[in-house]
């Protein structure tokens, strides 16, 4: 293993938790651990910042009520605890009673690398990773878990090299790979959808936003979106049919899951496809019509009114299985892409920062576990 000469010693390190018990509590704890040590086809990455994403809370905090979030100890340091119903408790049981790391991505420095000539050409560069365990103060990770950055780049600028920038890419990617030719985002104003937008306008392909706030529209206008709908709107559904028409837009990626807003965009397309059919069918038209869903801000059920004939798909997505699809040239293909532009097209922007200690700290909690569109939080664990 060769190292650089500020790299740490055989010292302890800090990093988070999250543990869930059959008495219905996950407690997210700060805790002590070896430095890790690195085999010949690892590095050591110094962790910089990790950025909260939405798929970090289900790992975080097990579907818990956040809101009531309340401050504890685990071995002397500080936890914060949140109520789990039984009933998530009984989904998630392969997890109870184990300290589960917590964190998909992060970025960093690499301070030692393993004897492999791919391990070694990352000492010293900054990176982002890919490891399900970022929330810590130095991480072992294989070096294919790694995007090397431009000098100069910014660890906070690197930290999300991966959960956004290639879901965003896989979304278009998707779009082509299944024959449709634009789509439709609906959290349009998050870190993600202003990633999307930007991919969509450099690749001439048709989006449209759908935001949940006027403000949002705005943010979008002033970036250069093209077609940004208000779902708060009372003109919701005439703007994004309007939208459809104009963008042809078949195929839809929703992060909200819940309630009728899948079932609202495939009767809206359908609407569309109707006009352009030129002829009644009492099967509907014969455009194929996409819903995938990939996440889960609202947990309701997901409610489906059947008035969009019988040429349709609802169904999930998620980024790893895509990728395995994609193979590895494509893989790379995208991430390149990543690397290289990651301070325009793949820029994010944060809310707060915070220490590994803030991130237990009960009213953080309570704010960044709201997911708000603008407030998105960046650990900083060696802050």
């Amino acid at each position: 293993m060769t190292t650089p000469a500020d790299a740490p010693s055989d010292q302890p390190v800090l990093e988070l938790r999250s543990t869930l018990t059959d008495d219905g509590t996950v407690t997210l704890a700060v805790r002590e651990t070896d430095m890790p040590t690195v085999a010949d086809d690892q590095v050591l990455v110094r962790v910089d910042a990790a950025p909260i994403n939405p798929s970090d809370l289900g790992m975080l905090f097990a579907m818990g009520d956040i809101s009531a979030a309340t401050a504890t100890e685990s071995d002397g340091r500080p936890a914060v605890a949140v109520p789990v119903s039984p009933a998530a408790v009984a989904a998630q049981a392969g997890r109870v009673g184990k300290p589960m790391p917590v964190g998909n991505e992060g970025g960093g420095v690499v301070v030692a690398a393993g004897a492999s000539p791919d391990a070694q050409a990352l000492l010293g560069r900054t990176v982002g990773f890919l490891s399900g365990n970022a929330y810590g103060q130095y991480r072992a990770v294989h070096h294919s878990q790694c995007l090397p950055m431009a000098d100069g780049t910014d660890s906070a600028d690197a930290a999300a090299a991966f959960v956004n920038p290639l879901t965003a890419l896989g979304m278009v990617e998707t779009m082509r790979a299944e024959g449709h030719s634009a789509l439709v985002h609906t959290v349009g104003a998050s870190n993600l959808g202003l990633m999307l937008d930007r991919i969509c306008r450099a690749d001439g392909v048709g989006l449209v936003n759908i935001v949940r706030r006027a403000e949002h529209v705005e943010l979008l206008r002033s970036q250069g979106a093209d077609h940004v709908c208000d779902s708060s709107a009372d003109s919701f559904v005439d703007d994004l049919t309007d939208a459809l028409r104009a963008t042809g837009a078949t195929i839809a990626f929703d992060a909200i899951g819940g309630g009728d807003l899948a079932s609202t965009l495939l009767s809206c397309m359908e609407k569309v496809a109707g006009e352009r059919a030129g002829e009644f069918s009492r099967y509907g038209s014969d455009t194929h019509k996409q819903v995938y869903i990939y996440g889960g801000l609202d947990r309701s059920p997901t409610i489906l009114r059947r008035d969009f004939g019988m040429s349709w798909g609802i169904g999930g997505w998620l980024l790893t299985p895509f990728l395995a699809k994609l193979g590895q040239e494509g893989a790379d293909r995208l991430r390149q892409r990543v690397a290289d532009e990651i301070t325009t097209t793949f820029a994010s922007h944060y809310g707060t920062r915070l220490s590994l200690h803030d991130a237990v700290d009960p009213d953080q909690v309570r704010r960044y576990g709201r997911m708000a569109t603008g407030d998105k939080a960046l650990v900083t664990p060696n802050a």
